[in-house]
């Protein structure tokens, strides 16, 4: 009994804590979800920009929940957004499906909202950006899925804010 106490005690202090860290304001993490690997994105503590994250390397659901669990409670995570996988023409497809059901177990298991937002062509766009950068066909291949999370999230910041101006 007081031992539940004291942890229920610990985890408030751990979210007051977070929250404090970062300035009140809660950030957005960025997922850009693959069978393989998961590309990460966070808000900087203003939530105006982008910043990439070390890519999260898939093993199991439990290793992988637990990875996100510690990197939402490190950078103080309010909020989190998936980038949806859709054909060209608008239409879902397995990969979408699978991102669905990532995304309603990460509502779930972490109590956040989480947003999917229209990521078409983001991977795309990362592996060009990485092109022309000269960089070396591997260390384009341990980066694009970061680079893909960074663009689905500042993506998904801009709709954002031209949604308040309008």
């Amino acid at each position: 009994m007081i031992l539940s106490m004291i942890r229920l005690l610990c985890r408030k202090m751990e979210n007051t804590l977070s929250t404090e860290h970062h300035g009140g304001q809660r950030r957005i993490l960025a997922l850009d979800f693959g069978s393989k690997t998961i590309g990460l994105a966070v808000t900087d503590e203003l939530g105006l920009t982008a910043q990439g994250l070390p890519t999260l390397r898939r093993t199991n659901k439990r290793n992988d929940f637990d990875h996100l669990r510690r990197t939402i409670k490190q950078y103080g995570v309010g909020e989190l957004v998936m980038g949806l996988p859709l054909r060209l023409s608008g239409d879902t497809g397995i990969q979408s499906d699978k991102v669905e059901v990532f995304a309603e177990e990460l509502r779930k298991r972490f109590k956040l909202p989480v947003s999917l937002f229209d990521e078409r062509l983001t991977s795309v766009e990362a592996n060009r950006v990485l092109r022309e950068s000269e960089m070396s066909i591997r260390r384009r291949a341990e980066v694009v899925d970061q680079l893909a999370a960074v663009l689905i999230l500042q993506a998904f910041l801009e709709s954002r804010r031209s949604r308040r101006a309008e």
